[in-house]
């Protein structure tokens, strides 16, 4: 099994920055794909990133490609989310997510979740 935490969520400007971190306990880190979803209120969870087990491959949603970069330091057991020019619309909580059988767009899958960090981003 595999616990995560996320942290680095706060509140920031628009155009501002965070860097997210997702803290893997238990079975080996480096046995998962990862995955980033978000959610806020009344919405549902949406796809954000994800990243292949080695690292060599990731994936963006159109609406953070080029703003947002996901990476993974498997000797550390922890994966990243970088993410610059924050905009009001990326105000949510941000979910970390490990999936056995590789990367995934969909929530549906994923094997295991952090409890989440709320992202605020003020106009």
């Amino acid at each position: 099994q595999v616990q995560l935490v996320e942290s680095g969520g706060g509140l920031v400007q628009a155009g501002g920055s965070l860097r997210l971190s997702c803290a893997a306990s238990g079975r080996a880190f480096s046995t998962y794909a990862m995955g980033w979803f978000r959610q806020a209120p009344g919405k549902e969870r949406e796809f954000v990133s994800a990243i292949t087990r080695s690292g060599s491959i990731r994936y963006y949603a159109d609406s953070v490609k080029g703003r947002f970069t996901i990476s993974r330091d498997n000797a550390k057991n922890t994966v990243y989310l970088q993410m610059n020019s924050l905009k009001p619309e990326d105000t949510a909580v941000y979910y970390c997510a490990a999936r056995r059988m590789g990367t995934s767009q969909a929530p549906d899958g994923y094997d295991y979740w952090g409890q989440g960090t709320q992202v605020t981003v003020s106009s």
